[in-house]
């Protein structure tokens, strides 16, 4: 057997064995929560600016500990396209030494599931304006240990089901509406019409796609969430990610 041949076979063979591996249950990553709030210096009224930072943290998994930090540090910024802290508690200091701020920062990672291979955090953030109702952010981060990276919807779908993928979801948009009776207005069919959205998560129950506010809808109508059971998209979502049923 040629050189080239007994390569060819070894990639191969490597290949099927991550895929596999891929699918195969973990037992959950340990982890350590981190709860904090700090109030500006030198505030002493009843509604001083703060910033409180709700995470967690994963000593045996570096990539996903600085990769959840990576998020907050992007939903805690208040003027787009700034750089970047080095850090929460960096972001911390540089939020709260202005003495003529006078907004709240709330940062949140929290894991929703850990399943198969899969850790999966959804990550929240909120700025508090002083008005009747503040600027609220919402996220996913799909992490995969096998690969040590987190899972873009590219890597989640097959090649080629991307158009196929939001038409699905558009079906599924459409179920919203008739669930929740707002199909009968057309004022609100017109004024809120189908999004896609970056929030898309691989749980255990079907793919998640969580809208922020005021996005296919009012704010009346909250963070909207809609699942998709993996049934309804086979042939579109790559096996290996379709969680095992036990």
């Amino acid at each position: 057997m040629s050189l080239l041949k007994i390569a060819s076979v070894a990639c191969i063979a490597l290949t099927l064995g991550a895929c596999q591996s891929l699918s195969g249950a973990k037992p959950p990553l340990p982890l350590t929560a981190d709860a904090s709030e700090q109030i500006q210096p030198g505030c002493h009224t009843a509604d001083c600016p703060l910033v409180n930072i709700d995470t967690v943290h994963f000593p045996s998994e570096p990539v996903l500990d600085r990769l959840v930090e990576q998020r907050l540090l992007q939903m805690g910024r208040t003027v787009a396209g700034a750089p970047l802290p080095p850090s929460l508690k960096a972001l911390r200091e540089q939020f709260l030494k202005d003495p003529a701020q006078r907004n709240s920062l709330y940062l949140q990672a929290k894991v929703r599931e850990q399943h198969d291979d899969l850790v999966l955090i959804e990550v929240s953030s909120y700025l508090d304006t002083g008005g009747s109702s503040g600027i609220p952010g919402r996220g996913f981060i799909n992490y995969s240990r096998s690969l040590q990276k987190e899972l873009t919807l590219g890597d989640m779908l097959l090649p080629g089901q991307d158009v196929a993928f939001w038409k699905t979801v558009q079906v599924a948009h459409n179920s919203w509406l008739i669930n929740s009776k707002l199909d009968r207005d057309p004022d609100f069919i017109k004024t809120w019409p189908f999004q896609k959205t970056p929030n898309v998560a691989l749980t255990r129950a079907g793919v998640v796609l969580k809208y922020n506010l005021e996005t296919i809808g009012p704010k009346s109508q909250g963070l909207v969430e809609i699942t998709i059971p993996y049934a309804r998209l086979k042939g579109q979502i790559k096996p290996e990610w379709v969680p095992e049923q036990r």
